[in-house]
């Protein structure tokens, strides 16, 4: 009977000698990706399809006895088209006719038998998917325990921590330097319901969660920002992270990114503002109001003042480490009046003849 080729490295997206653990990585990302829940319409017909490929590869590849039975099929892999087995594959496995108890058409694709998997797989392997006890997988062999589940079957019944997880806030520079609470709404991973966070249900992966033992959960927090965090910051919420086993939780990780300040240039622990000056203030000096943090302070101009000076503001900045305060740091602009009165016209030229003397 021959059947549609499955080639299951090219369906997880990986190398023939990829190691186990690539091979998890693999699925887990392409199961993430493509669970039906996440999808709609004719996307979700779509995920469908490519959801039961990915289990099927999965549970062929990361078994440590159906993935040496997949690979001894040698060149028939590059065929990618119909499979007939090798004529002494029926030693080790069982086949299905078109007549056989579960309907298969012969010569099909990836249509669904008893374990939720495609005719390729079960003229390969009979079938014996099982999460324990007995499978058939020859002429009258049994062997026992034929598949580990794929999410940790059998750990302890202790709480067992869940996943860490981190995103970003993004704040004003007022928030973070003042403090603030903050509603957000974000999402994490839940222990499947359907398995109980083993993956595996029914003689199969479950379809809840697709043999990663995990849900997406959206929850709001109400997360209270300490004052004076810097960009690059993180907050730390214990229990805030993925739900693992038995209610065990992983952390969450707020990172938070300072929004570009109109005002504010900000660098380290210091900060950067300009300020305009007209060409007399500059020139005689002057006393000007500088925004800070903290509220508007009176500067002294220095007589003389060139553009791109720079004056130091000591402790305006943002908190650092023990406590000490960074700087602000003004640079001067010379502004110059695009609409002069008659009367300044007449001093801007008196000074210009001044210069020529």
């Amino acid at each position: 009977m021959a059947v549609t080729f499955q080639d299951y490295y090219e369906i997880l997206g990986i190398k023939r000698e990829a190691t186990e653990k690539e091979i998890k990585s693999a699925y887990r990302k392409l199961a993430r990706k493509w669970h039906p829940d996440l999808h709609t319409g004719k996307q979700k017909t779509e995920a469908e399809e490519k959801f039961k490929k990915i289990n099927e590869a999965y549970e062929v590849l990361s078994d440590p006895e159906k993935r040496p039975k997949y690979d001894r099929l040698g060149s028939n892999w590059q065929n990618g088209q119909d499979f007939q087995p090798p004529p002494d594959w029926g030693e080790n496995v069982r086949f299905h006719s078109s007549s056989a108890p579960n309907g298969h058409p012969p010569g099909g694709g990836f249509q669904e038998g008893a374990g939720g998997f495609s005719d390729f797989f079960e003229t390969l392997f009979g079938g014996g998917f099982a999460q324990g006890g007995q499978a058939t997988t020859g002429a009258g062999t049994t062997r026992s325990g034929a598949h580990r589940a794929p999410s940790g079957r059998g750990r302890a019944r202790e709480p067992q921590r869940g996943q860490d997880v981190e995103t970003e806030i993004a704040l004003p520079l007022e928030e973070a330097y003042h403090g603030v609470s903050k509603t957000i709404q974000l999402s994490t991973g839940a222990v499947c319901a359907e398995c109980g966070g083993t993956g595996a249900k029914n003689r199969g992966f479950c379809s809840r969660c697709g043999g990663t033992g995990q849900v997406p959960e959206t929850k709001t927090l109400e997360v209270k920002i300490p004052a004076g965090i810097l960009d690059g910051g993180r907050i730390r919420l214990r229990g805030q992270g993925g739900e693992g086993l038995n209610s065990g939780r992983g952390d969450l990780y707020l990172k938070v990114r300072l929004l570009p300040h109109p005002v504010y240039t900000v660098k380290g622990n210091d900060l950067e503002t300009e300020l305009k000056l007209f060409p007399e203030q500059a020139a005689l000096g002057d006393k000007v109001q500088v925004p800070t943090l903290d509220g508007p302070v009176i500067m002294t101009v220095p007589p003389g003042s060139h553009a791109g000076t720079r004056l130091r503001l000591r402790g305006k900045g943002l908190p650092g480490k023990g406590g000490e305060r960074g700087n602000e740091y003004v640079r001067l602009v010379i502004d110059i009046p695009s609409a002069l009165s008659e009367e300044e016209k007449e001093l801007y030229l008196r000074l210009k003849d001044l210069r020529k003397g």
